[in-house]
């Protein structure tokens, strides 16, 4: 097995070749690559993926890739995970999605924190400690839940940050 920080490099499949093998599930790990270490700099060793660029589009980019993070912690609830495993879920997304809203920094934290590559290797350590067999409908009204709160933080930081960085141009354009 993978150390965690040899799988953050994105380069291979996360899951095992059993959980590989059950179609939704490779989907969960394609499309988290996707998401968190699909491409590289060049150079270096750092990888990023769509949600990093996505994080690149104020507010809109942040509230889209929340709602992909909320589809793949979906997906895998549907597919067996533990009430306690989507809440660390939900943690690492919501964590992603708050400080993501930050200008500049939240981009920075997006480069390296990889919540949904993070959520892929929960997933697999879970499904290899055999622990994933719950009912899946507390979880799916959770995650609703919890993305439309965050979804509402993310709003009110955005637009906090509109209004003082509007407040520092009408304070410089009155000097």
């Amino acid at each position: 097995m993978k150390s965690a920080s040899q799988s953050l490099t994105g380069e291979s499949a996360v899951l095992t070749e059993v959980q590989l093998s059950h179609p939704s599930l490779r989907w969960v790990d394609r499309y988290s690559r996707l998401l968190d270490t699909r491409f590289r700099i060049p150079g270096t060793k750092v990888r990023f993926g769509l949600d990093f660029l996505l994080g690149l589009v104020p507010g809109a980019g942040d509230a889209i890739s929340m709602g992909l993070s909320g589809i793949l912690i979906a997906t895998m609830a549907k597919n067996g995970a533990s009430p306690r495993l989507v809440l660390r879920m939900l943690t690492n997304v919501g964590l992603d999605a708050l400080v993501g809203t930050i200008p500049i920094l939240g981009n920075l934290f997006d480069l390296f924190y990889k919540a949904n590559h993070r959520n892929l290797l929960l997933l697999r350590e879970y499904y290899v400690e055999d622990k994933h067999r719950r009912s899946i409908w507390p979880i799916l009204m959770a995650i609703v839940i919890t993305l439309i709160i965050l979804l509402g933080l993310m709003v009110m930081i955005f637009v906090w940050c509109i209004n003082a960085i509007m407040s520092l141009f009408q304070a410089s354009g009155q000097e």
